[in-house]
């Protein structure tokens, strides 16, 4: 039986104008796909009606696969791809299956030989560091460290002592309401000269992206809120 393919289509990072940082191929593209394989399907309704879908939306089919999805409801996804039906994969925010649970469907995909096509989009750990001024000759994301404060402290600790001897720029993300608290830590046990960059609600209009260090932040320190942001630091 012949199956069809897992288009990996991006999103916006925030409520803008998805034509502002998607591109216009991508975007009509959306128009040729039936079914969605999503992390939040009222976010995606949301996106395709600004993108171009408005009216069109209810005859679409979603799937949600997130943090709450079981392995058995994820294999049963394979048959989405039946008849050569193409699937579209879109995460909350960016880029899929990047620090995002829809890499289980990627990879399942590749198990069952079925072809993953990856589309253009913005992604707010590259574009951080670009905008950093860090290394960005060796680099690592580390996705989420540990939310209990000691455990968390400890880490950091180890990550700067890593990229001191590494001269390696670590890219850390956090849950928007543990923003502070981690920034906190990162004051409280980094080194002075250490840099970090606050990269917050980047592509939107109010995007903060600053980069000093510690000894610069401690003197001038900010509130981030609950804004979706990247943590960058080198020692």
């Amino acid at each position: 039986m012949e199956k069809g393919k897992l288009y990996l289509i991006p999103s916006p990072l925030g409520e803008n104008d998805p034509a502002e940082v998607i591109p216009g191929p991508v975007l009509d593209s959306l128009k040729g796909f039936r079914t969605f394989v999503v992390e939040e399907v009222r976010t995606v309704r949301r996106y395709l009606s600004r993108a171009g879908l408005k009216g069109h939306i209810e005859e679409l089919e979603f799937f949600e696969l997130n943090e709450h999805t079981d392995s058995a409801t994820i294999e049963g996804y394979l048959r989405l791809f039946d008849n050569g039906n193409d699937v579209a994969l879109i995460s909350e925010a960016g880029l899929p299956a990047v620090a995002d649970p829809g890499a289980q469907l990627v990879a399942l995909c590749h198990r069952a030989g079925i072809a993953v096509v990856p589309a253009v989009g913005p992604s707010s750990l590259m574009l951080a560091l670009m905008a950093s001024g860090l290394n960005g000759q060796s680099f690592a994301f580390l996705g989420y460290i540990p939310a209990k404060t000691d455990e968390r402290r400890a880490r950091l600790k180890a990550l700067e002592k890593h990229s001191a001897s590494a001269h390696q720029t670590q890219i850390i993300i956090e849950t928007p309401y543990r923003n502070d608290s981690l920034f906190k830590d990162m004051l409280d046990v980094l080194g002075g000269h250490t840099r970090i960059c606050i990269a917050a609600n980047i592509t939107m209009p109010d995007a903060y992206i600053k980069t000093k260090t510690v000894s610069e932040w401690k003197q001038s320190p900010i509130e981030i809120g609950k804004r979706p942001c990247v943590f960058l630091m080198l020692a």
